[in-house]
């Protein structure tokens, strides 16, 4: 691989391994001092490789500058002597003997500590997600503001203001105990479901950088599955929702980036792989005595890879949303309940349970009540569509209601 492209890809896979270790070892405190260390040591192998080539283990250069660099700021640097060598145990003076623990298993248990840190109730969601991408996914700040369409000093603010809060609240990086899990797995899980929605359900037309934020979601929800505390059946179940609804990633979006209904799309483009991979996780979440929206959540995108459209599969799904409502009512899974509901008791009956939710500012309730009119009464359904036009920011978005609109009128 060519030093252009090659650096890149070390930055993103190996700078979240080695900030996670230093953040460890440092502690939240001095957060900022092993991002400068990791970054710089990323601008010394740019600087280095252009003259000297690429080493012939060019991870393992990366991790041996790293120590190197840690090791000169431990030597020369007074505050670090004083106040931080008690807090990363070492007493010796022969800093040289010093040395950081870049092994497998350490970078998975500080990466998990790191997921259960970022994932603490005294931070925004919104600032745990940017966090999540910014150190445990190696996300670049022009990144981040391009997954969240908000400007780069807005991201700035954000990561600032989050990681000042887990300073302020005492907040230490350490492997979580079982009373950390027990109490804080739902966040964790939250923030994890959250990140796969910002790229799956993203109305960026940036397709690279939605994959790319599924994928990192998937791979921290493996990473939980490496620790046997963490590897619980809820963890199987999220990570079957995220293959599941990944399998149908390719055909949810057409070549002019308009999202595609499910209804419309190309089932050939589903990838049976990461179903098969789906349906495996969601029979190990079935192993425990506990049912979660997760679970539910994942039997429902399961029934959605079926491509036979039956009466059996929309009467499971609409009978797992209404359990999913009972355990915890959200509108947006009321306003996807109804469209099951539509399938399986008709469209007249499905837009009276429509209009009952009232969800008059969300344009996904007009683009609901235009495709249940669509066949009953074309001016209302044209209404409605417009109606969800008005109210939507996204111009993706506002480009299918229009295709919707178009086919209507020429009809």
């Amino acid at each position: 691989m060519q030093e252009q492209a090659l650096i890149p890809n070390l930055f993103r896979t190996e700078y979240r391994k080695i900030v996670s270790v230093l953040c460890s070892l440092f502690g939240i405190d001095h957060i900022e001092i092993a991002e400068d260390i990791v970054s710089d040591t990323f601008l010394t192998a740019t600087e280095t490789w252009s003259i000297n080539g690429i080493p012939e283990n060019p991870t393992a250069w990366l991790y041996t500058v790293a120590k190197n660099k840690t090791k000169n700021h431990l030597k020369r640097n007074s505050l670090f002597q004083q106040k931080i060598s008690n807090e990363i145990k070492y007493s010796s003076r022969n800093y040289e003997e010093f040395e950081i623990d870049l092994s497998d298993k350490n970078i998975i248990d500080s990466q998990l500590a790191m997921m259960f840190t970022i994932c603490n109730p005294s931070i925004s969601k919104d600032s745990q997600i940017s966090l999540a991408l910014n150190l445990l996914c190696g996300f670049g700040i022009q990144e981040i503001a391009d997954a969240f369409l908000v400007t780069k000093e807005a991201v700035y603010k954000r990561l600032n203001r989050a990681k000042e809060k887990l300073k302020t609240e005492g907040i230490k990086i350490e492997p979580p105990s079982v009373s950390q899990i027990l109490s804080g797995s739902e966040t964790v899980f939250t923030t994890l479901y959250l990140l796969f929605s910002e790229g799956y359900y993203s109305t960026s037309q940036h397709t690279v950088l939605r994959k790319d934020l599924c994928l990192e979601a998937i791979r921290l929800t493996l990473l939980l599955l490496e620790n046997k505390l963490t590897n619980v059946p809820a963890t199987h179940a999220l990570l079957s929702l995220m293959y599941f609804h990944s399998s149908r990633f390719n055909a949810r979006i057409n070549d002019k980036g308009e999202n595609i209904l499910y209804e419309e799309q190309d089932d050939s483009l589903w990838d049976v792989e990461l179903i098969k991979k789906g349906i495996k996780h969601l029979n190990q979440s079935a192993t425990g005595d506990a049912l979660t929206k997760l679970h539910l959540e994942a039997a429902i995108a399961y029934w959605h890879t079926k491509k036979k459209d039956n009466d059996e599969k929309w009467e499971n799904i609409l009978q797992l949303y209404n359990r999913l409502l009972q355990i915890e009512y959200s509108p947006m899974a009321a306003l996807n309940r109804t469209f099951s509901f539509a399938k399986v008791r008709g469209k007249s009956a499905a837009i009276i349970e429509a209009e009952k939710l009232k969800l008059i500012n969300n344009p996904f309730y007009y683009s609901l009540l235009g495709y249940l009119y669509t066949d009953i009464d074309r001016s209302k359904a044209i209404q409605h569509f417009e109606f969800a036009i008005k109210m939507s920011s996204s111009q993706t978005i506002i480009n299918t209601f229009k295709r919707y609109i178009d086919t209507l009128e020429t009809k």
